[in-house]
């Protein structure tokens, strides 16, 4: 490298020194320290010299350093690449000798391109303390170039937690620096050095800041370290960004996240809050509560730091994974095999029984011709089985004795008592004696006409499962043909079950270690034994029921259960059912060839929704208008037939979580409004008052007309409407006050996501671009909760469908199937035809169009103009045509049906 020679440009009598070019010489790393075998020893030159080549620039550039001594003040210059500096390629310092203009040059350079982000970190350990102060403060001029621009109140934490990094960094070096006498003794870091080195950093509107910040200081006052950031920090970051990252990370739940993205999004969060992580246990503590409940059940309290944590829940996670996948693997070999040649004949030779409620609200079992088994059903039913006649061998369940069934037995009725926690009624037999247990009914048809039975459909490792509290029953109980189904593991054990059930006793000796079952949004674990011909998908029985202090009441129907996990007591209602259809209900079922994909997804397809939504990593909240006040409206009056359907529809809606009484100073009326696809009335809340306060969400609807222009070349399509959508988003615990609503028996208020809240479309259409925002105008366009899926190809589709099934089953939204379409040539989609010809007009829109009544209001006009302007693309001069009555929607205009607006009408 040629060396860079430096004029002395000063009177007579300057001394001109050239210190050497040291970039020849590599650098050596003794000790943890960097040396130099130079003549003269450079050691920052070196460092110099090291970070350029880290940032690739090569050639190295020239840091030869000249000095000029003038009137007692020392002059150095270091010559860096062109482009390293934002508008110069020479970094000029002052000192008192050759030595400290020199270091104080070198020192300038590495402290620009440290802040820059563009040395490795590693060359900040070697960084020298002595005479930072005068070279800062020489070197103020430059401080435009030397820093961050980046004023993103967010990004502030990060900017001062780096500074106190560098200054970390510093004083260890200093340290390590005397106990090796590498150099000079240095003194440590004071607060007003932090200060000045901090100041180095800003540049751009926060370098003004800076420069205005200082000017306001009195006059011999020197700024400390804690001064400054505490001002810097009350400027960019105001109070109420600190108090939404707070409640932020106070609310942070893993949700969706992978542990990696959620133990970085709390890391990044818990910045804006020290106070609740100010130590590790905390940390950890913390971090725990916001896990996936699964995950914090098997993680229990195996870590001792917040880093073992971390490390444990990602393997804890890998291993899941694994399982996971197995799981599917299994269940992919299974459906690929199809039923047997005996089963399909089966199928085809009998008729098929389906539970269906009737009017009266009970179930009853009705023949139906099928010949290809539901594909979504958890569990295949059997067919009724005859009670089997008493004798000998079958005692009755109640008294014991013989000859009789239980439900005709006189005696007083026997109450099961509680069994110790975990265990059985039974105490656990010695050497390989089978164990003792009991159940009342392994099949639904079983149970007489009136006898009270609780049971309903939750989630059981994410499928829905028909579900039977019995009180009577020693174990918890799984049939057989619904773990096979979905794949569950079952494990032998040496000691058999002798379980007494109607007809025959059963001798069983597999279980199912762990399984998580979802009631009212909490996970519970059982561990059933497996049952070869029981009916009922689960049987919970006293053993479970005693360790979640289970609380059975028979006459209202409820039960009342208490996680142990999160100390949370809950009140399910069980509806008055005698039997639960376990399988979807749909008007006209497809074969199973038809929908080849869809059938490795039933539980994305359930009849209801299993509860409240899970937690995840987006919620509704309501941004009220600064000094807002509460709202309160008086409830709307009712028909009777309509306080009879409120009645019922609020008792359905506690039942499933998604509202709950409200002692909220907030109220809006509650109203009714017909349903469009298949009937009666959906319970609305006139969130009027409320929505006029609200700050207005702006995020954007897309166009339909943009939609449809991705779909060019599609030939395959399927569509896809979700069960429920709004009831899928839970809404922000603060906010949840806000949505209370009056009725006629009282105020309650939504826990889920309600009708007729304002910014409920915009966020709705946040979330679902966000859960396929990789697939988006790909193959899937989504509108609210109406999502399709477009292909070229039936292979190319087979792909498409089964992302989309995927994403949905991983973010746990559900679909209503009644209102699916599949493996279509031509769908009907947002009100227009979609097909391989492009796109066409719904001839059921163009019907209600064309037998529109004549408007008799300003009202009815924009009602008609609305629908007509819908599909303005197919209309020529649509404006025009429509001018006439588009005239009478403005402001004070006088509303007559004059001749021409007739013709505008017709046409």
């Amino acid at each position: 490298m040629a060396r860079t020679k430096q004029t002395a440009r000063k009177a007579t009598g300057a001394r001109t020194t050239v210190l050497p070019d040291v970039t020849h010489t590599p650098p050596v790393v003794e000790d943890g320290l960097l040396h130099t075998r130079c003549r003269e020893e450079c050691p920052l030159s070196q460092l110099l010299c090291r970070a350029l080549r880290e940032m690739g620039r090569r050639p190295c550039p020239f840091i030869s350093v000249q000095t000029v001594h003038e009137e007692g003040n020392c002059m150095a210059q270091v010559v860096l690449p062109r482009g390293t500096f934002v508008g110069q390629q020479t970094l000029t310092t002052y000192g008192a000798n050759e030595e400290e203009a020199y270091r104080k040059a070198v020192m300038g350079a590495l402290a620009s391109l440290s802040s820059r982000g563009e040395a490795d970190h590693t060359v900040l350990r070697f960084l020298p303390t002595r005479d930072l102060d005068h070279a800062w403060q020489r070197n103020a001029k430059h401080r435009g170039n030397s820093g961050h621009g980046n004023t993103s109140p967010a990004a502030s934490p990060t900017k001062t937690s780096r500074v106190c990094a560098l200054l970390s960094s510093l004083r260890a070096l200093s340290r390590s620096q005397q106990m090796t006498g590498s150099v000079q003794s240095s003194p440590r870091l004071s607060e007003q050095e932090k200060a000045r080195f901090a100041a180095q950093l800003l540049q751009g509107p926060a370098g003004a800041w800076y420069a205005t910040f200082q000017a306001m200081q009195q006059r011999d006052h020197v700024v400390t370290w804690e001064e400054l950031r505490t001002a810097f920090r009350a400027h960019y970051i105001p109070a109420s960004l600190m108090e939404q990252k707070q409640r932020e990370f106070r609310e942070l739940k893993q949700g969706t996240r992978t542990v990696m993205q959620y133990v970085q999004t709390f890391i990044q969060l818990s910045q804006y809050s020290p106070a609740d992580v100010a130590d590790d246990p905390s940390r950890a503590t913390r971090l725990l509560q916001g896990f996936d409940p699964t995950l914090q059940t098997h993680l229990g309290r195996r870590y001792q730091s917040f880093s073992e944590l971390v490390d444990t829940a990602l393997d804890m996670e890998n291993r899941l994974r694994v399982a996971n996948e197995d799981q599917k693997r299994k269940r992919q070999a299974s459906s690929a095999q199809g039923p047997s040649q005996k089963q399909k004949a089966n199928y085809q030779q009998q008729p098929r029984y389906v539970i269906r409620p009737n009017q009266s609200g009970w179930f009853h079992r009705a023949p139906q011709q099928q010949q290809y088994p539901a594909y979504r059903a958890p569990a295949q039913l059997p067919a009724p089985r005859a009670p089997t006649a008493p004798g000998p061998g079958n005692p009755c369940f109640n008294c014991g004795k013989t000859g009789h069934f239980s439900r005709e037995c006189r005696a007083p009725r026997r109450i099961q008592g509680p069994t110790p926690a975990g265990g059985s009624q039974q105490n656990k037999p010695k050497g390989n004696a089978p164990r003792k247990g009991q159940v009342h009914y392994i099949h639904l048809e079983q149970i007489p006409v009136g006898e009270p039975v609780l049971a309903g459909t939750f989630s059981v490792n994410g499928h829905p499962t028909v579900v039977l509290f019995d009180s009577g029953a020693t174990h918890t109980f799984i049939s057989q043909s619904y773990a096979s189904k979905h794949g569950i593991k079952t494990s032998c054990i040496k000691e058999s079950y002798n379980i007494s059930a109607p007809g025959n006793p059963i001798n069983t000796n597999l279980i199912v270690k762990r399984l998580l079952l979802s009631i009212g949004g909490e996970d519970f674990v059982i561990s059933p034994v497996v049952l070869p011909h029981q009916g009922i998908d689960v049987i919970l029985g006293m053993n479970w029921m005693n360790e979640n202090h289970a609380v059975l009441d028979i006459g209202s129907r409820t039960v009342q259960l208490k996680s142990n996990v999160s100390g949370k007591v809950l009140k399910i209602h069980i509806p008055n059912q005698k039997h639960i259809e376990p399988t979807v209900n749909t008007t006209e079922l497809q074969e199973i060839k038809k929908i080849p994909i869809v059938c490795e997804f039933p539980d994305v397809f359930p009849e209801e929704l299993p509860g409240l939504p899970p937690d995840r990593n987006v919620e509704f909240s309501i941004e009220l208008v600064p000094g807002t006040a509460p709202v309160s409206k008086r409830p709307y009056r009712m028909a009777p037939d309509e306080l009879k359907e409120l009645k019922t529809q609020l008792q359905e809606q506690l039942d499933k979580g998604f509202i709950r009484p409200s002692s909220s100073p907030w109220g809006c009326p509650a109203l009714f409004v017909e349903k469009k696809d298949q009937g009666g009335k959906r319970l609305c809340v006139d969130y009027r008052p409320l929505n006029a306060v609200t700050v207005k969400n702006k995020y954007p609807l897309p166009h339909i007309d943009i939609l449809f222009d991705q779909l060019a070349g599609a030939r395959v399509f399927s569509k896809i409407d979700l069960r429920s959508g709004y009831y899928q988003i839970k809404i922000r615990e603060e906010d949840i006050p806000k949505t209370a609503f009056s009725t006629r028996y009282g105020l309650y208020e939504y826990l889920v996501m309600s009708f007729g809240l304002t910014n409920a479309p915009a966020f709705f259409m946040y979330m679902m671009n966000s859960v396929f925002m990789n697939e988006l105008d790909k193959f899937v366009v989504v509108f609210i909760d109406d999502i399709l899926i477009y292909s070229k190809k039936e292979e190319e589709h087979r792909e498409h469908l089964r992302i989309v099934l995927t994403r949905l089953r991983e973010h746990k939204l559900y679909a209503k199937f009644s209102k699916c379409a599949f493996w279509l040539k031509e769908v009907s989609f947002l009100g227009h035809i979609l097909s391989e010809k492009g796109v066409a007009v719904d001839p059921g829109k163009v019907e209600s169009v064309l037998n529109w009544k004549q408007p008799e209001s300003v009202s009815e006009i924009r009602s008609f103009l609305g629908l007509a302007g819908y599909y303005r693309r197919f209309i020529k001069d649509f404006s025009k045509t429509a001018k006439p009555m588009t005239s009478l929607t403005k402001k004070n205009a006088k509303y007559t049906w004059s001749p021409n607006r007739e013709e505008a009408f017709r046409v």
